[in-house]
């Protein structure tokens, strides 16, 4: 009986990790009230207390990431920047800072912004902090979500780092999860 609880427990550590999905026949309920139906609708907070609308990157691919100041991923903020510098005339990366996994980013906007300067030499864009799921989710990440709003597929935010790339023209184009690196390969492969 102990092994069995073990083991248990060992799986639930690990697919908190990791992200896995379990499967659940409980479809998620959404309200759509106030959530625009395009992306360039859309519009955040920045790190700094101004309304940025989606609409100011018409023309450019968008990269929205989750991230966190005390996570395992946390470094991939130096990929990302190399990223958002080498695809600049096409591409921006706005940083949500989420504090929902394990607390991994308890800092305020003063303090994450900081961070990511002085270790990161982070320039991209950061909103400020931000639910990426539950019954607070920001509308950005229910559209990006939400399948009846961005026309192509339900996710879940699994971790910190999940990253969601838009077309220039505001079209939902992929979901990469945490361990997707933001160099060499998938992402870069839609940009054109």
């Amino acid at each position: 009986m102990k092994v069995l609880i073990i083991s248990v427990v060992i799986l639930a550590v690990v697919a908190a990790i990791y992200g896995f999905k379990f499967i659940s026949t409980t479809k998620r309920v959404v309200d759509f009230t106030g959530i625009p139906k395009t992306f360039h609708e859309l519009q955040y907070t920045s790190i700094d207390g101004k309304k940025v609308s989606m609409a100011d990157f018409k023309g450019k691919y968008v990269l929205c990431v989750n991230v966190a100041s005390k996570c395992g991923f946390t470094p991939q903020y130096e990929t990302l920047e190399q990223l958002y510098i080498k695809h600049k005339d096409k591409l921006v990366i706005v940083g949500f800072p989420c504090n929902q996994f394990l607390g991994q980013e308890p800092g305020n906007e003063e303090q994450i912004a900081e961070f990511c300067s002085k270790n990161y030499g982070v320039s991209f864009p950061l909103s400020s902090k931000i639910d990426v799921k539950g019954k607070a989710q920001d509308p950005i990440y229910t559209w990006l979500t939400t399948q009846a709003l961005n026309g192509k597929a339900d996710n879940d935010v699994s971790w910190n780092f999940n990253k969601f790339l838009i077309s220039p023209t505001g079209e939902w184009l992929a979901y990469f999860g945490s361990k997707v690196q933001p160099l060499g390969g998938e992402i870069e492969g839609y940009i054109k």
